[in-house]
């Protein structure tokens, strides 16, 4: 088999979106002829723990730890939050972000270039350096956020010029819907756009998950880019299917921060409350995952709380389990400049899941064409309060007549294992030439 070395900070027992992509990667890449090895942070700062997903890591899989030192614990006494997890997306829970979490963010964005695992660079391409001498590795791929670990990569090829590198870009660099919350300086921003080409342009290939993401890469003159997106693992949707909710659940699962809030959506909810006793008695919100304080807020101004039920966090086969068993799953996008391009990696379990889809977007949107093409849902402008309605009631009308139902068509094209032989095909082409 040939080996590929996978440079990654989120690794297991790591919670939450980043982890999935490249644990189910490893899990599978051995059925195409390769042999995974993962180098990851000994003592990394992870916002939730899932241990679910152990369960996927090949158990004789050779994975390499070394520490790294992040500047958390300097946030933290400048914040007052001693011993408590740092929040992907610039999410505050209990309270409204004040000038010490904008400062914070400031110096983030304009000190801590490309991130705050920057420090972990150069220890980390002196380690991998002697490995690789020493050992047989065919490829090199770096998975980001944090992007931190595509600098790994790049040191790594200009010492080893021959060595396949591979980037892979979960979430967009300079183009991610928060840049702008960064509060860059000129000069702050003019270095993450010359990291960003530079790796974009020495990697033997980039590879993207969507369709926006490639059209803004391929400005920078990749020498190779594809686009391989999210899915779901079919095996995780081999449970008992549980019985669905006798109430008319409406469930978001995963991080849900102020730019995805669906304000329309709480306005509309309350209005149909307000007309129908039996709506309001029915009617259940889940959001389950990390939510912002702002969001919370006005769902109560919205007379939504006895309708309402957060569940901070779940472990990924008990977060199946509730979008299997929801009657309606709300899926969310950005309200950013490049939401058309945005594809939330739960889009692909929420069709897995084959329960009706109701999205808040733009309509000529990725998502959107997804939601078209299987028939799983229906994406709505995010202020389109009359859509949002008629929809909301068409969903509970069924619900009441035990007919929700979805045929989520193409739904097989988003497997992790058929996308892990595309990866495979594509390592292979690379090593080839």
């Amino acid at each position: 088999m040939k080996k590929v070395l996978i440079i990654t900070y989120y690794w297991v027992p790591s919670g939450g979106a980043g982890v999935q992509r490249w644990v189910k990667f490893t899990k599978y890449l051995r059925s195409f002829g390769w042999e995974p090895v993962v180098y990851t942070p000994q003592n990394p700062e992870y916002p939730a723990l899932d241990h679910s997903l152990e369960k996927d890591v090949p158990p004789d899989m050779e994975v390499i730890k070394t520490p790294i030192w992040e500047p958390y614990n300097i946030y933290r006494n400048l914040m007052g939050k001693k011993n408590e997890p740092i929040n992907a997306g610039f999410i505050s829970e209990n309270k409204k972000s004040g000038w010490k979490e904008q400062f914070s963010i400031w110096i983030r964005g304009n000190f801590f270039i490309p991130d705050p695992r920057r420090f972990w660079v150069k220890p980390s391409v002196k380690f991998l350096k002697n490995y690789i001498s020493e050992n047989q590795i065919d490829a090199v791929v770096t998975t980001g956020p944090p992007q931190s670990m595509h600098l790994i990569g790049l040191g790594l090829k200009k010492n080893f010029p021959t060595l396949t590198w591979l980037a892979d870009f979960r979430d967009p660099w300079t183009h991610i819907d928060f840049y702008d919350d960064l509060h860059l300086t000129k000069i702050a921003d003019r270095i993450h756009h010359r990291l960003e080409k530079k790796v974009v342009r020495n990697a033997d290939a980039v590879v993207v998950v969507t369709k926006g993401m490639l059209e803004e890469f391929l400005k920078l003159q990749p020498k190779r880019i594809e686009m391989i997106p999210n899915g779901f693992d079919e095996e995780d949707f081999l449970i008992s299917r549980p019985e669905l909710d006798q109430k008319f659940t409406i469930s978001h699962i995963g991080t849900l921060n102020t730019a995805r809030n669906p304000t329309i959506f709480w306005k509309v909810l309350n209005e149909l409350c307000a007309e129908n006793e039996q709506f309001k008695s029915d009617l259940l919100i889940q959001l389950i995952g990390k939510v912002d304080f702002s969001i919370l807020e006005e769902i109560n101004e919205n007379n939504l709380k006895d309708n309402f039920l957060k569940i901070d966090y779940l472990p990924h086969n008990e977060a199946i389990a509730k979008q299997m068993s929801s009657q309606v799953l709300l899926l969310l996008i950005n309200q950013t400049n490049n939401a058309k391009g945005i594809v939330t990696g739960k889009l692909y379990e929420y069709l897995a899941a084959r329960r009706p889809i109701l999205g808040i977007g733009p309509t000529n949107g990725e998502v959107g064409e997804i939601l078209k093409s299987s028939q799983a849902g229906i994406m709505i402008d995010y202020i389109d309060a009359k859509k949002m309605k008629e929809t909301i009631l068409d969903y509970y009308q069924q619900y009441k007549n035990h007919s929700l139902t979805v045929p989520s068509n193409l739904v097989e094209n988003f497997s992790r294992k058929n996308l892990t032989r595309d990866l495979a095909n594509l390592l292979d082409s690379l090593c080839e030439k």
